[in-house]
């Protein structure tokens, strides 16, 4: 706390006397005698003359009790300053926890709204969010103005329409899969569609999107902007597990959204990816079936390699189901991929058997836990020429960052103390709470463990079709370091 600021006294008056432990100070009162005038050894003309420095403290107004926020009258939730001005920045979510008051409409308790209206604590409209009544991100900002169901679905409509024909000029024979839409990005929070050759996938992951309504409208865009005509062609849903509890989503049906053939619908296919080929099943792998998001990354680690001179033995820890470890399976002459999935690595030996025809390395696939095998290993002396690290999200919320950087440090520590000099280290984290600094110092400090000198040659992130909103820092989630050691 600030002292109050003292006038310097005068050096004609006499210093007032020392007061009692306890006495409160007040500078317009003598020691002696509180009704006492103070003596005045100054000329009274002096005084008139010049104004004394010591002047009565003025006092202070009371503060005015603090101004209590109406209740709402009508459906709709009031969200506190710090929640608002987010909202301001552009940013789309409002956590639970920033929800001042609530108000929703009859019967809401079984049939939750699909759309609130969200107003900071003036009353002032902030936009129109979906709902999600059971999860942390309790709205989605899914447009500025106030609008209702039709509203909703002209919008997406209208958004899904622009979002894949952003996406069409990066569709050809060598490359017929890619991420149609991709939620917040595409200013469509909670939507994603994967087309994986014929295929398409769709994610419904939140609760103000759960509708038939809502179904029917992806379906029917979908369809007219890719021209699904191919007998092989069909539409389904593939709802992430853990998402669909949290938001507490309805079960998906059994069937396809559509289907070119409805009695017979078809569940897998083949996709390529840089013009190499790929197997796909709806009924099976991550997320909503394959990661599209390395695409351009799995042509880099080719690309860098071959630039370098460096095609000799390539590792590929975390391979899933071997992308890139058959990328770079075109240019180096051995390729090991290891991954703790037996599913997975059975369908990377079909994609390797899919592609034999212009791939002439020898690759071999292992069953194990990464880092019980890279500690083996590098206490072996092993040795490659290319690492690439592709682990799984190590922190899926802040509070797991500290644990997810000592996971990626002992990778990269393991992988740097096999790589021979000149080689190239691709290490990757798909964890949005990891930031670039954290990945970039953790690897340095992996580096210095090592006793490697190690050069950064280039900075990656996701493929053209998963961008990056600024001022939305959760789509930048992918993070690719290319790495040279001495």
């Amino acid at each position: 706390m600030t002292k109050p600021r003292t006038a310097k006294p005068d050096s004609t008056q006499k210093a007032p006397k020392a007061q009692k432990p306890g006495a409160p100070f007040d500078r317009n009162k003598s020691s002696k005698r509180p009704d006492a005038p103070r003596p005045q050894t100054r000329d009274p003309r002096q005084a008139s003359s010049r104004p004394s420095s010591v002047r009565p403290a003025s006092p202070r107004p009371a503060k005015p009790p603090a101004a209590t926020p109406p209740a709402l009258t009508v459906p709709g939730a009031r969200i506190n300053r710090r929640a608002a001005d987010r909202l301001r920045t552009g940013y789309l979510w409002v956590y639970s926890s920033d929800i001042e008051a609530i108000q929703l409409p009859p019967g809401a308790d079984t049939a939750p709204p699909a759309l609130l209206p969200v107003a900071d604590q003036r009353g002032l409209l902030l936009g129109t969010a979906l709902y999600s009544p059971t999860s942390q991100i309790a709205l989605r900002i899914i447009s500025r103005e106030a609008i209702q169901e039709a509203g909703l679905l002209e919008l997406l409509e209208s958004r899904l329409r622009a979002a894949i024909i952003r996406r069409l000029p990066l569709l050809d024979a060598g490359n017929d899969a890619c991420r149609l839409c991709f939620s917040e990005a595409d200013d469509l929070p909670g939507l994603v569609a994967d087309k994986y050759g014929d295929l398409v996938i769709v994610q419904l992951l939140a609760k103000g999107l759960d509708s038939a309504a809502v179904r029917d409208t992806c379906v029917r865009v979908i369809r007219e902007e890719l021209a699904a005509s191919a007998p092989d062609s069909a539409i389904w849903e593939r709802p992430d597990p853990r998402i669909r509890e949290l938001e507490g989503l309805s079960a998906p049906t059994a069937g396809p959204l559509w289907a070119a053939n409805p009695d017979a619908p078809v569940t897998a296919a083949t996709f390529h990816l840089n013009g190499l080929a790929f197997h796909f099943d709806v009924n099976s792998g991550q997320k909503t079936g394959a990661f599209l998001d390395q695409r351009s990354n799995y042509a880099a680690a080719a690309g860098w390699a071959r630039h370098l001179g460096v095609t000799g033995r390539a590792l590929d820890v975390c391979c899933y189901q071997g992308g890139f470890a058959l990328h770079l399976a075109a240019v180096c002459a051995q390729v090991t991929g290891v991954d703790a999935s037996r599913a997975s690595l059975e369908v990377a030996d079909r994609n390797l058997e899919a592609n034999r025809g212009q791939l002439t390395a020898q690759v071999d696939w292992v069953e194990a836990d990464a880092f019980n095998l890279m500690r083996d290993w590098s206490d072996a002396g092993e040795r490659f020429d290319v690492i690439v690290l592709d682990p799984p999200a190590f922190a899926k919320s802040q509070r797991a960052v500290e644990g997810a950087l000592r996971g990626y440090k002992e990778l990269n520590l393991r992988a740097l103390k096999m790589l021979r000099p000149g080689g190239l280290l691709l290490t990757c984290s798909c964890s949005h709470h990891v930031s670039w600094t954290d990945l970039e110092a953790t690897v340095a400090s992996a580096a210095i463990d090592a006793h490697r000198r190690v050069r950064l040659l280039e900075r990656r992130g996701a493929a053209e079709d998963h961008p990056v909103v600024l001022n939305l820092p959760e789509t930048e989630y992918l993070k690719c370091l290319v790495l040279q050691a001495d």
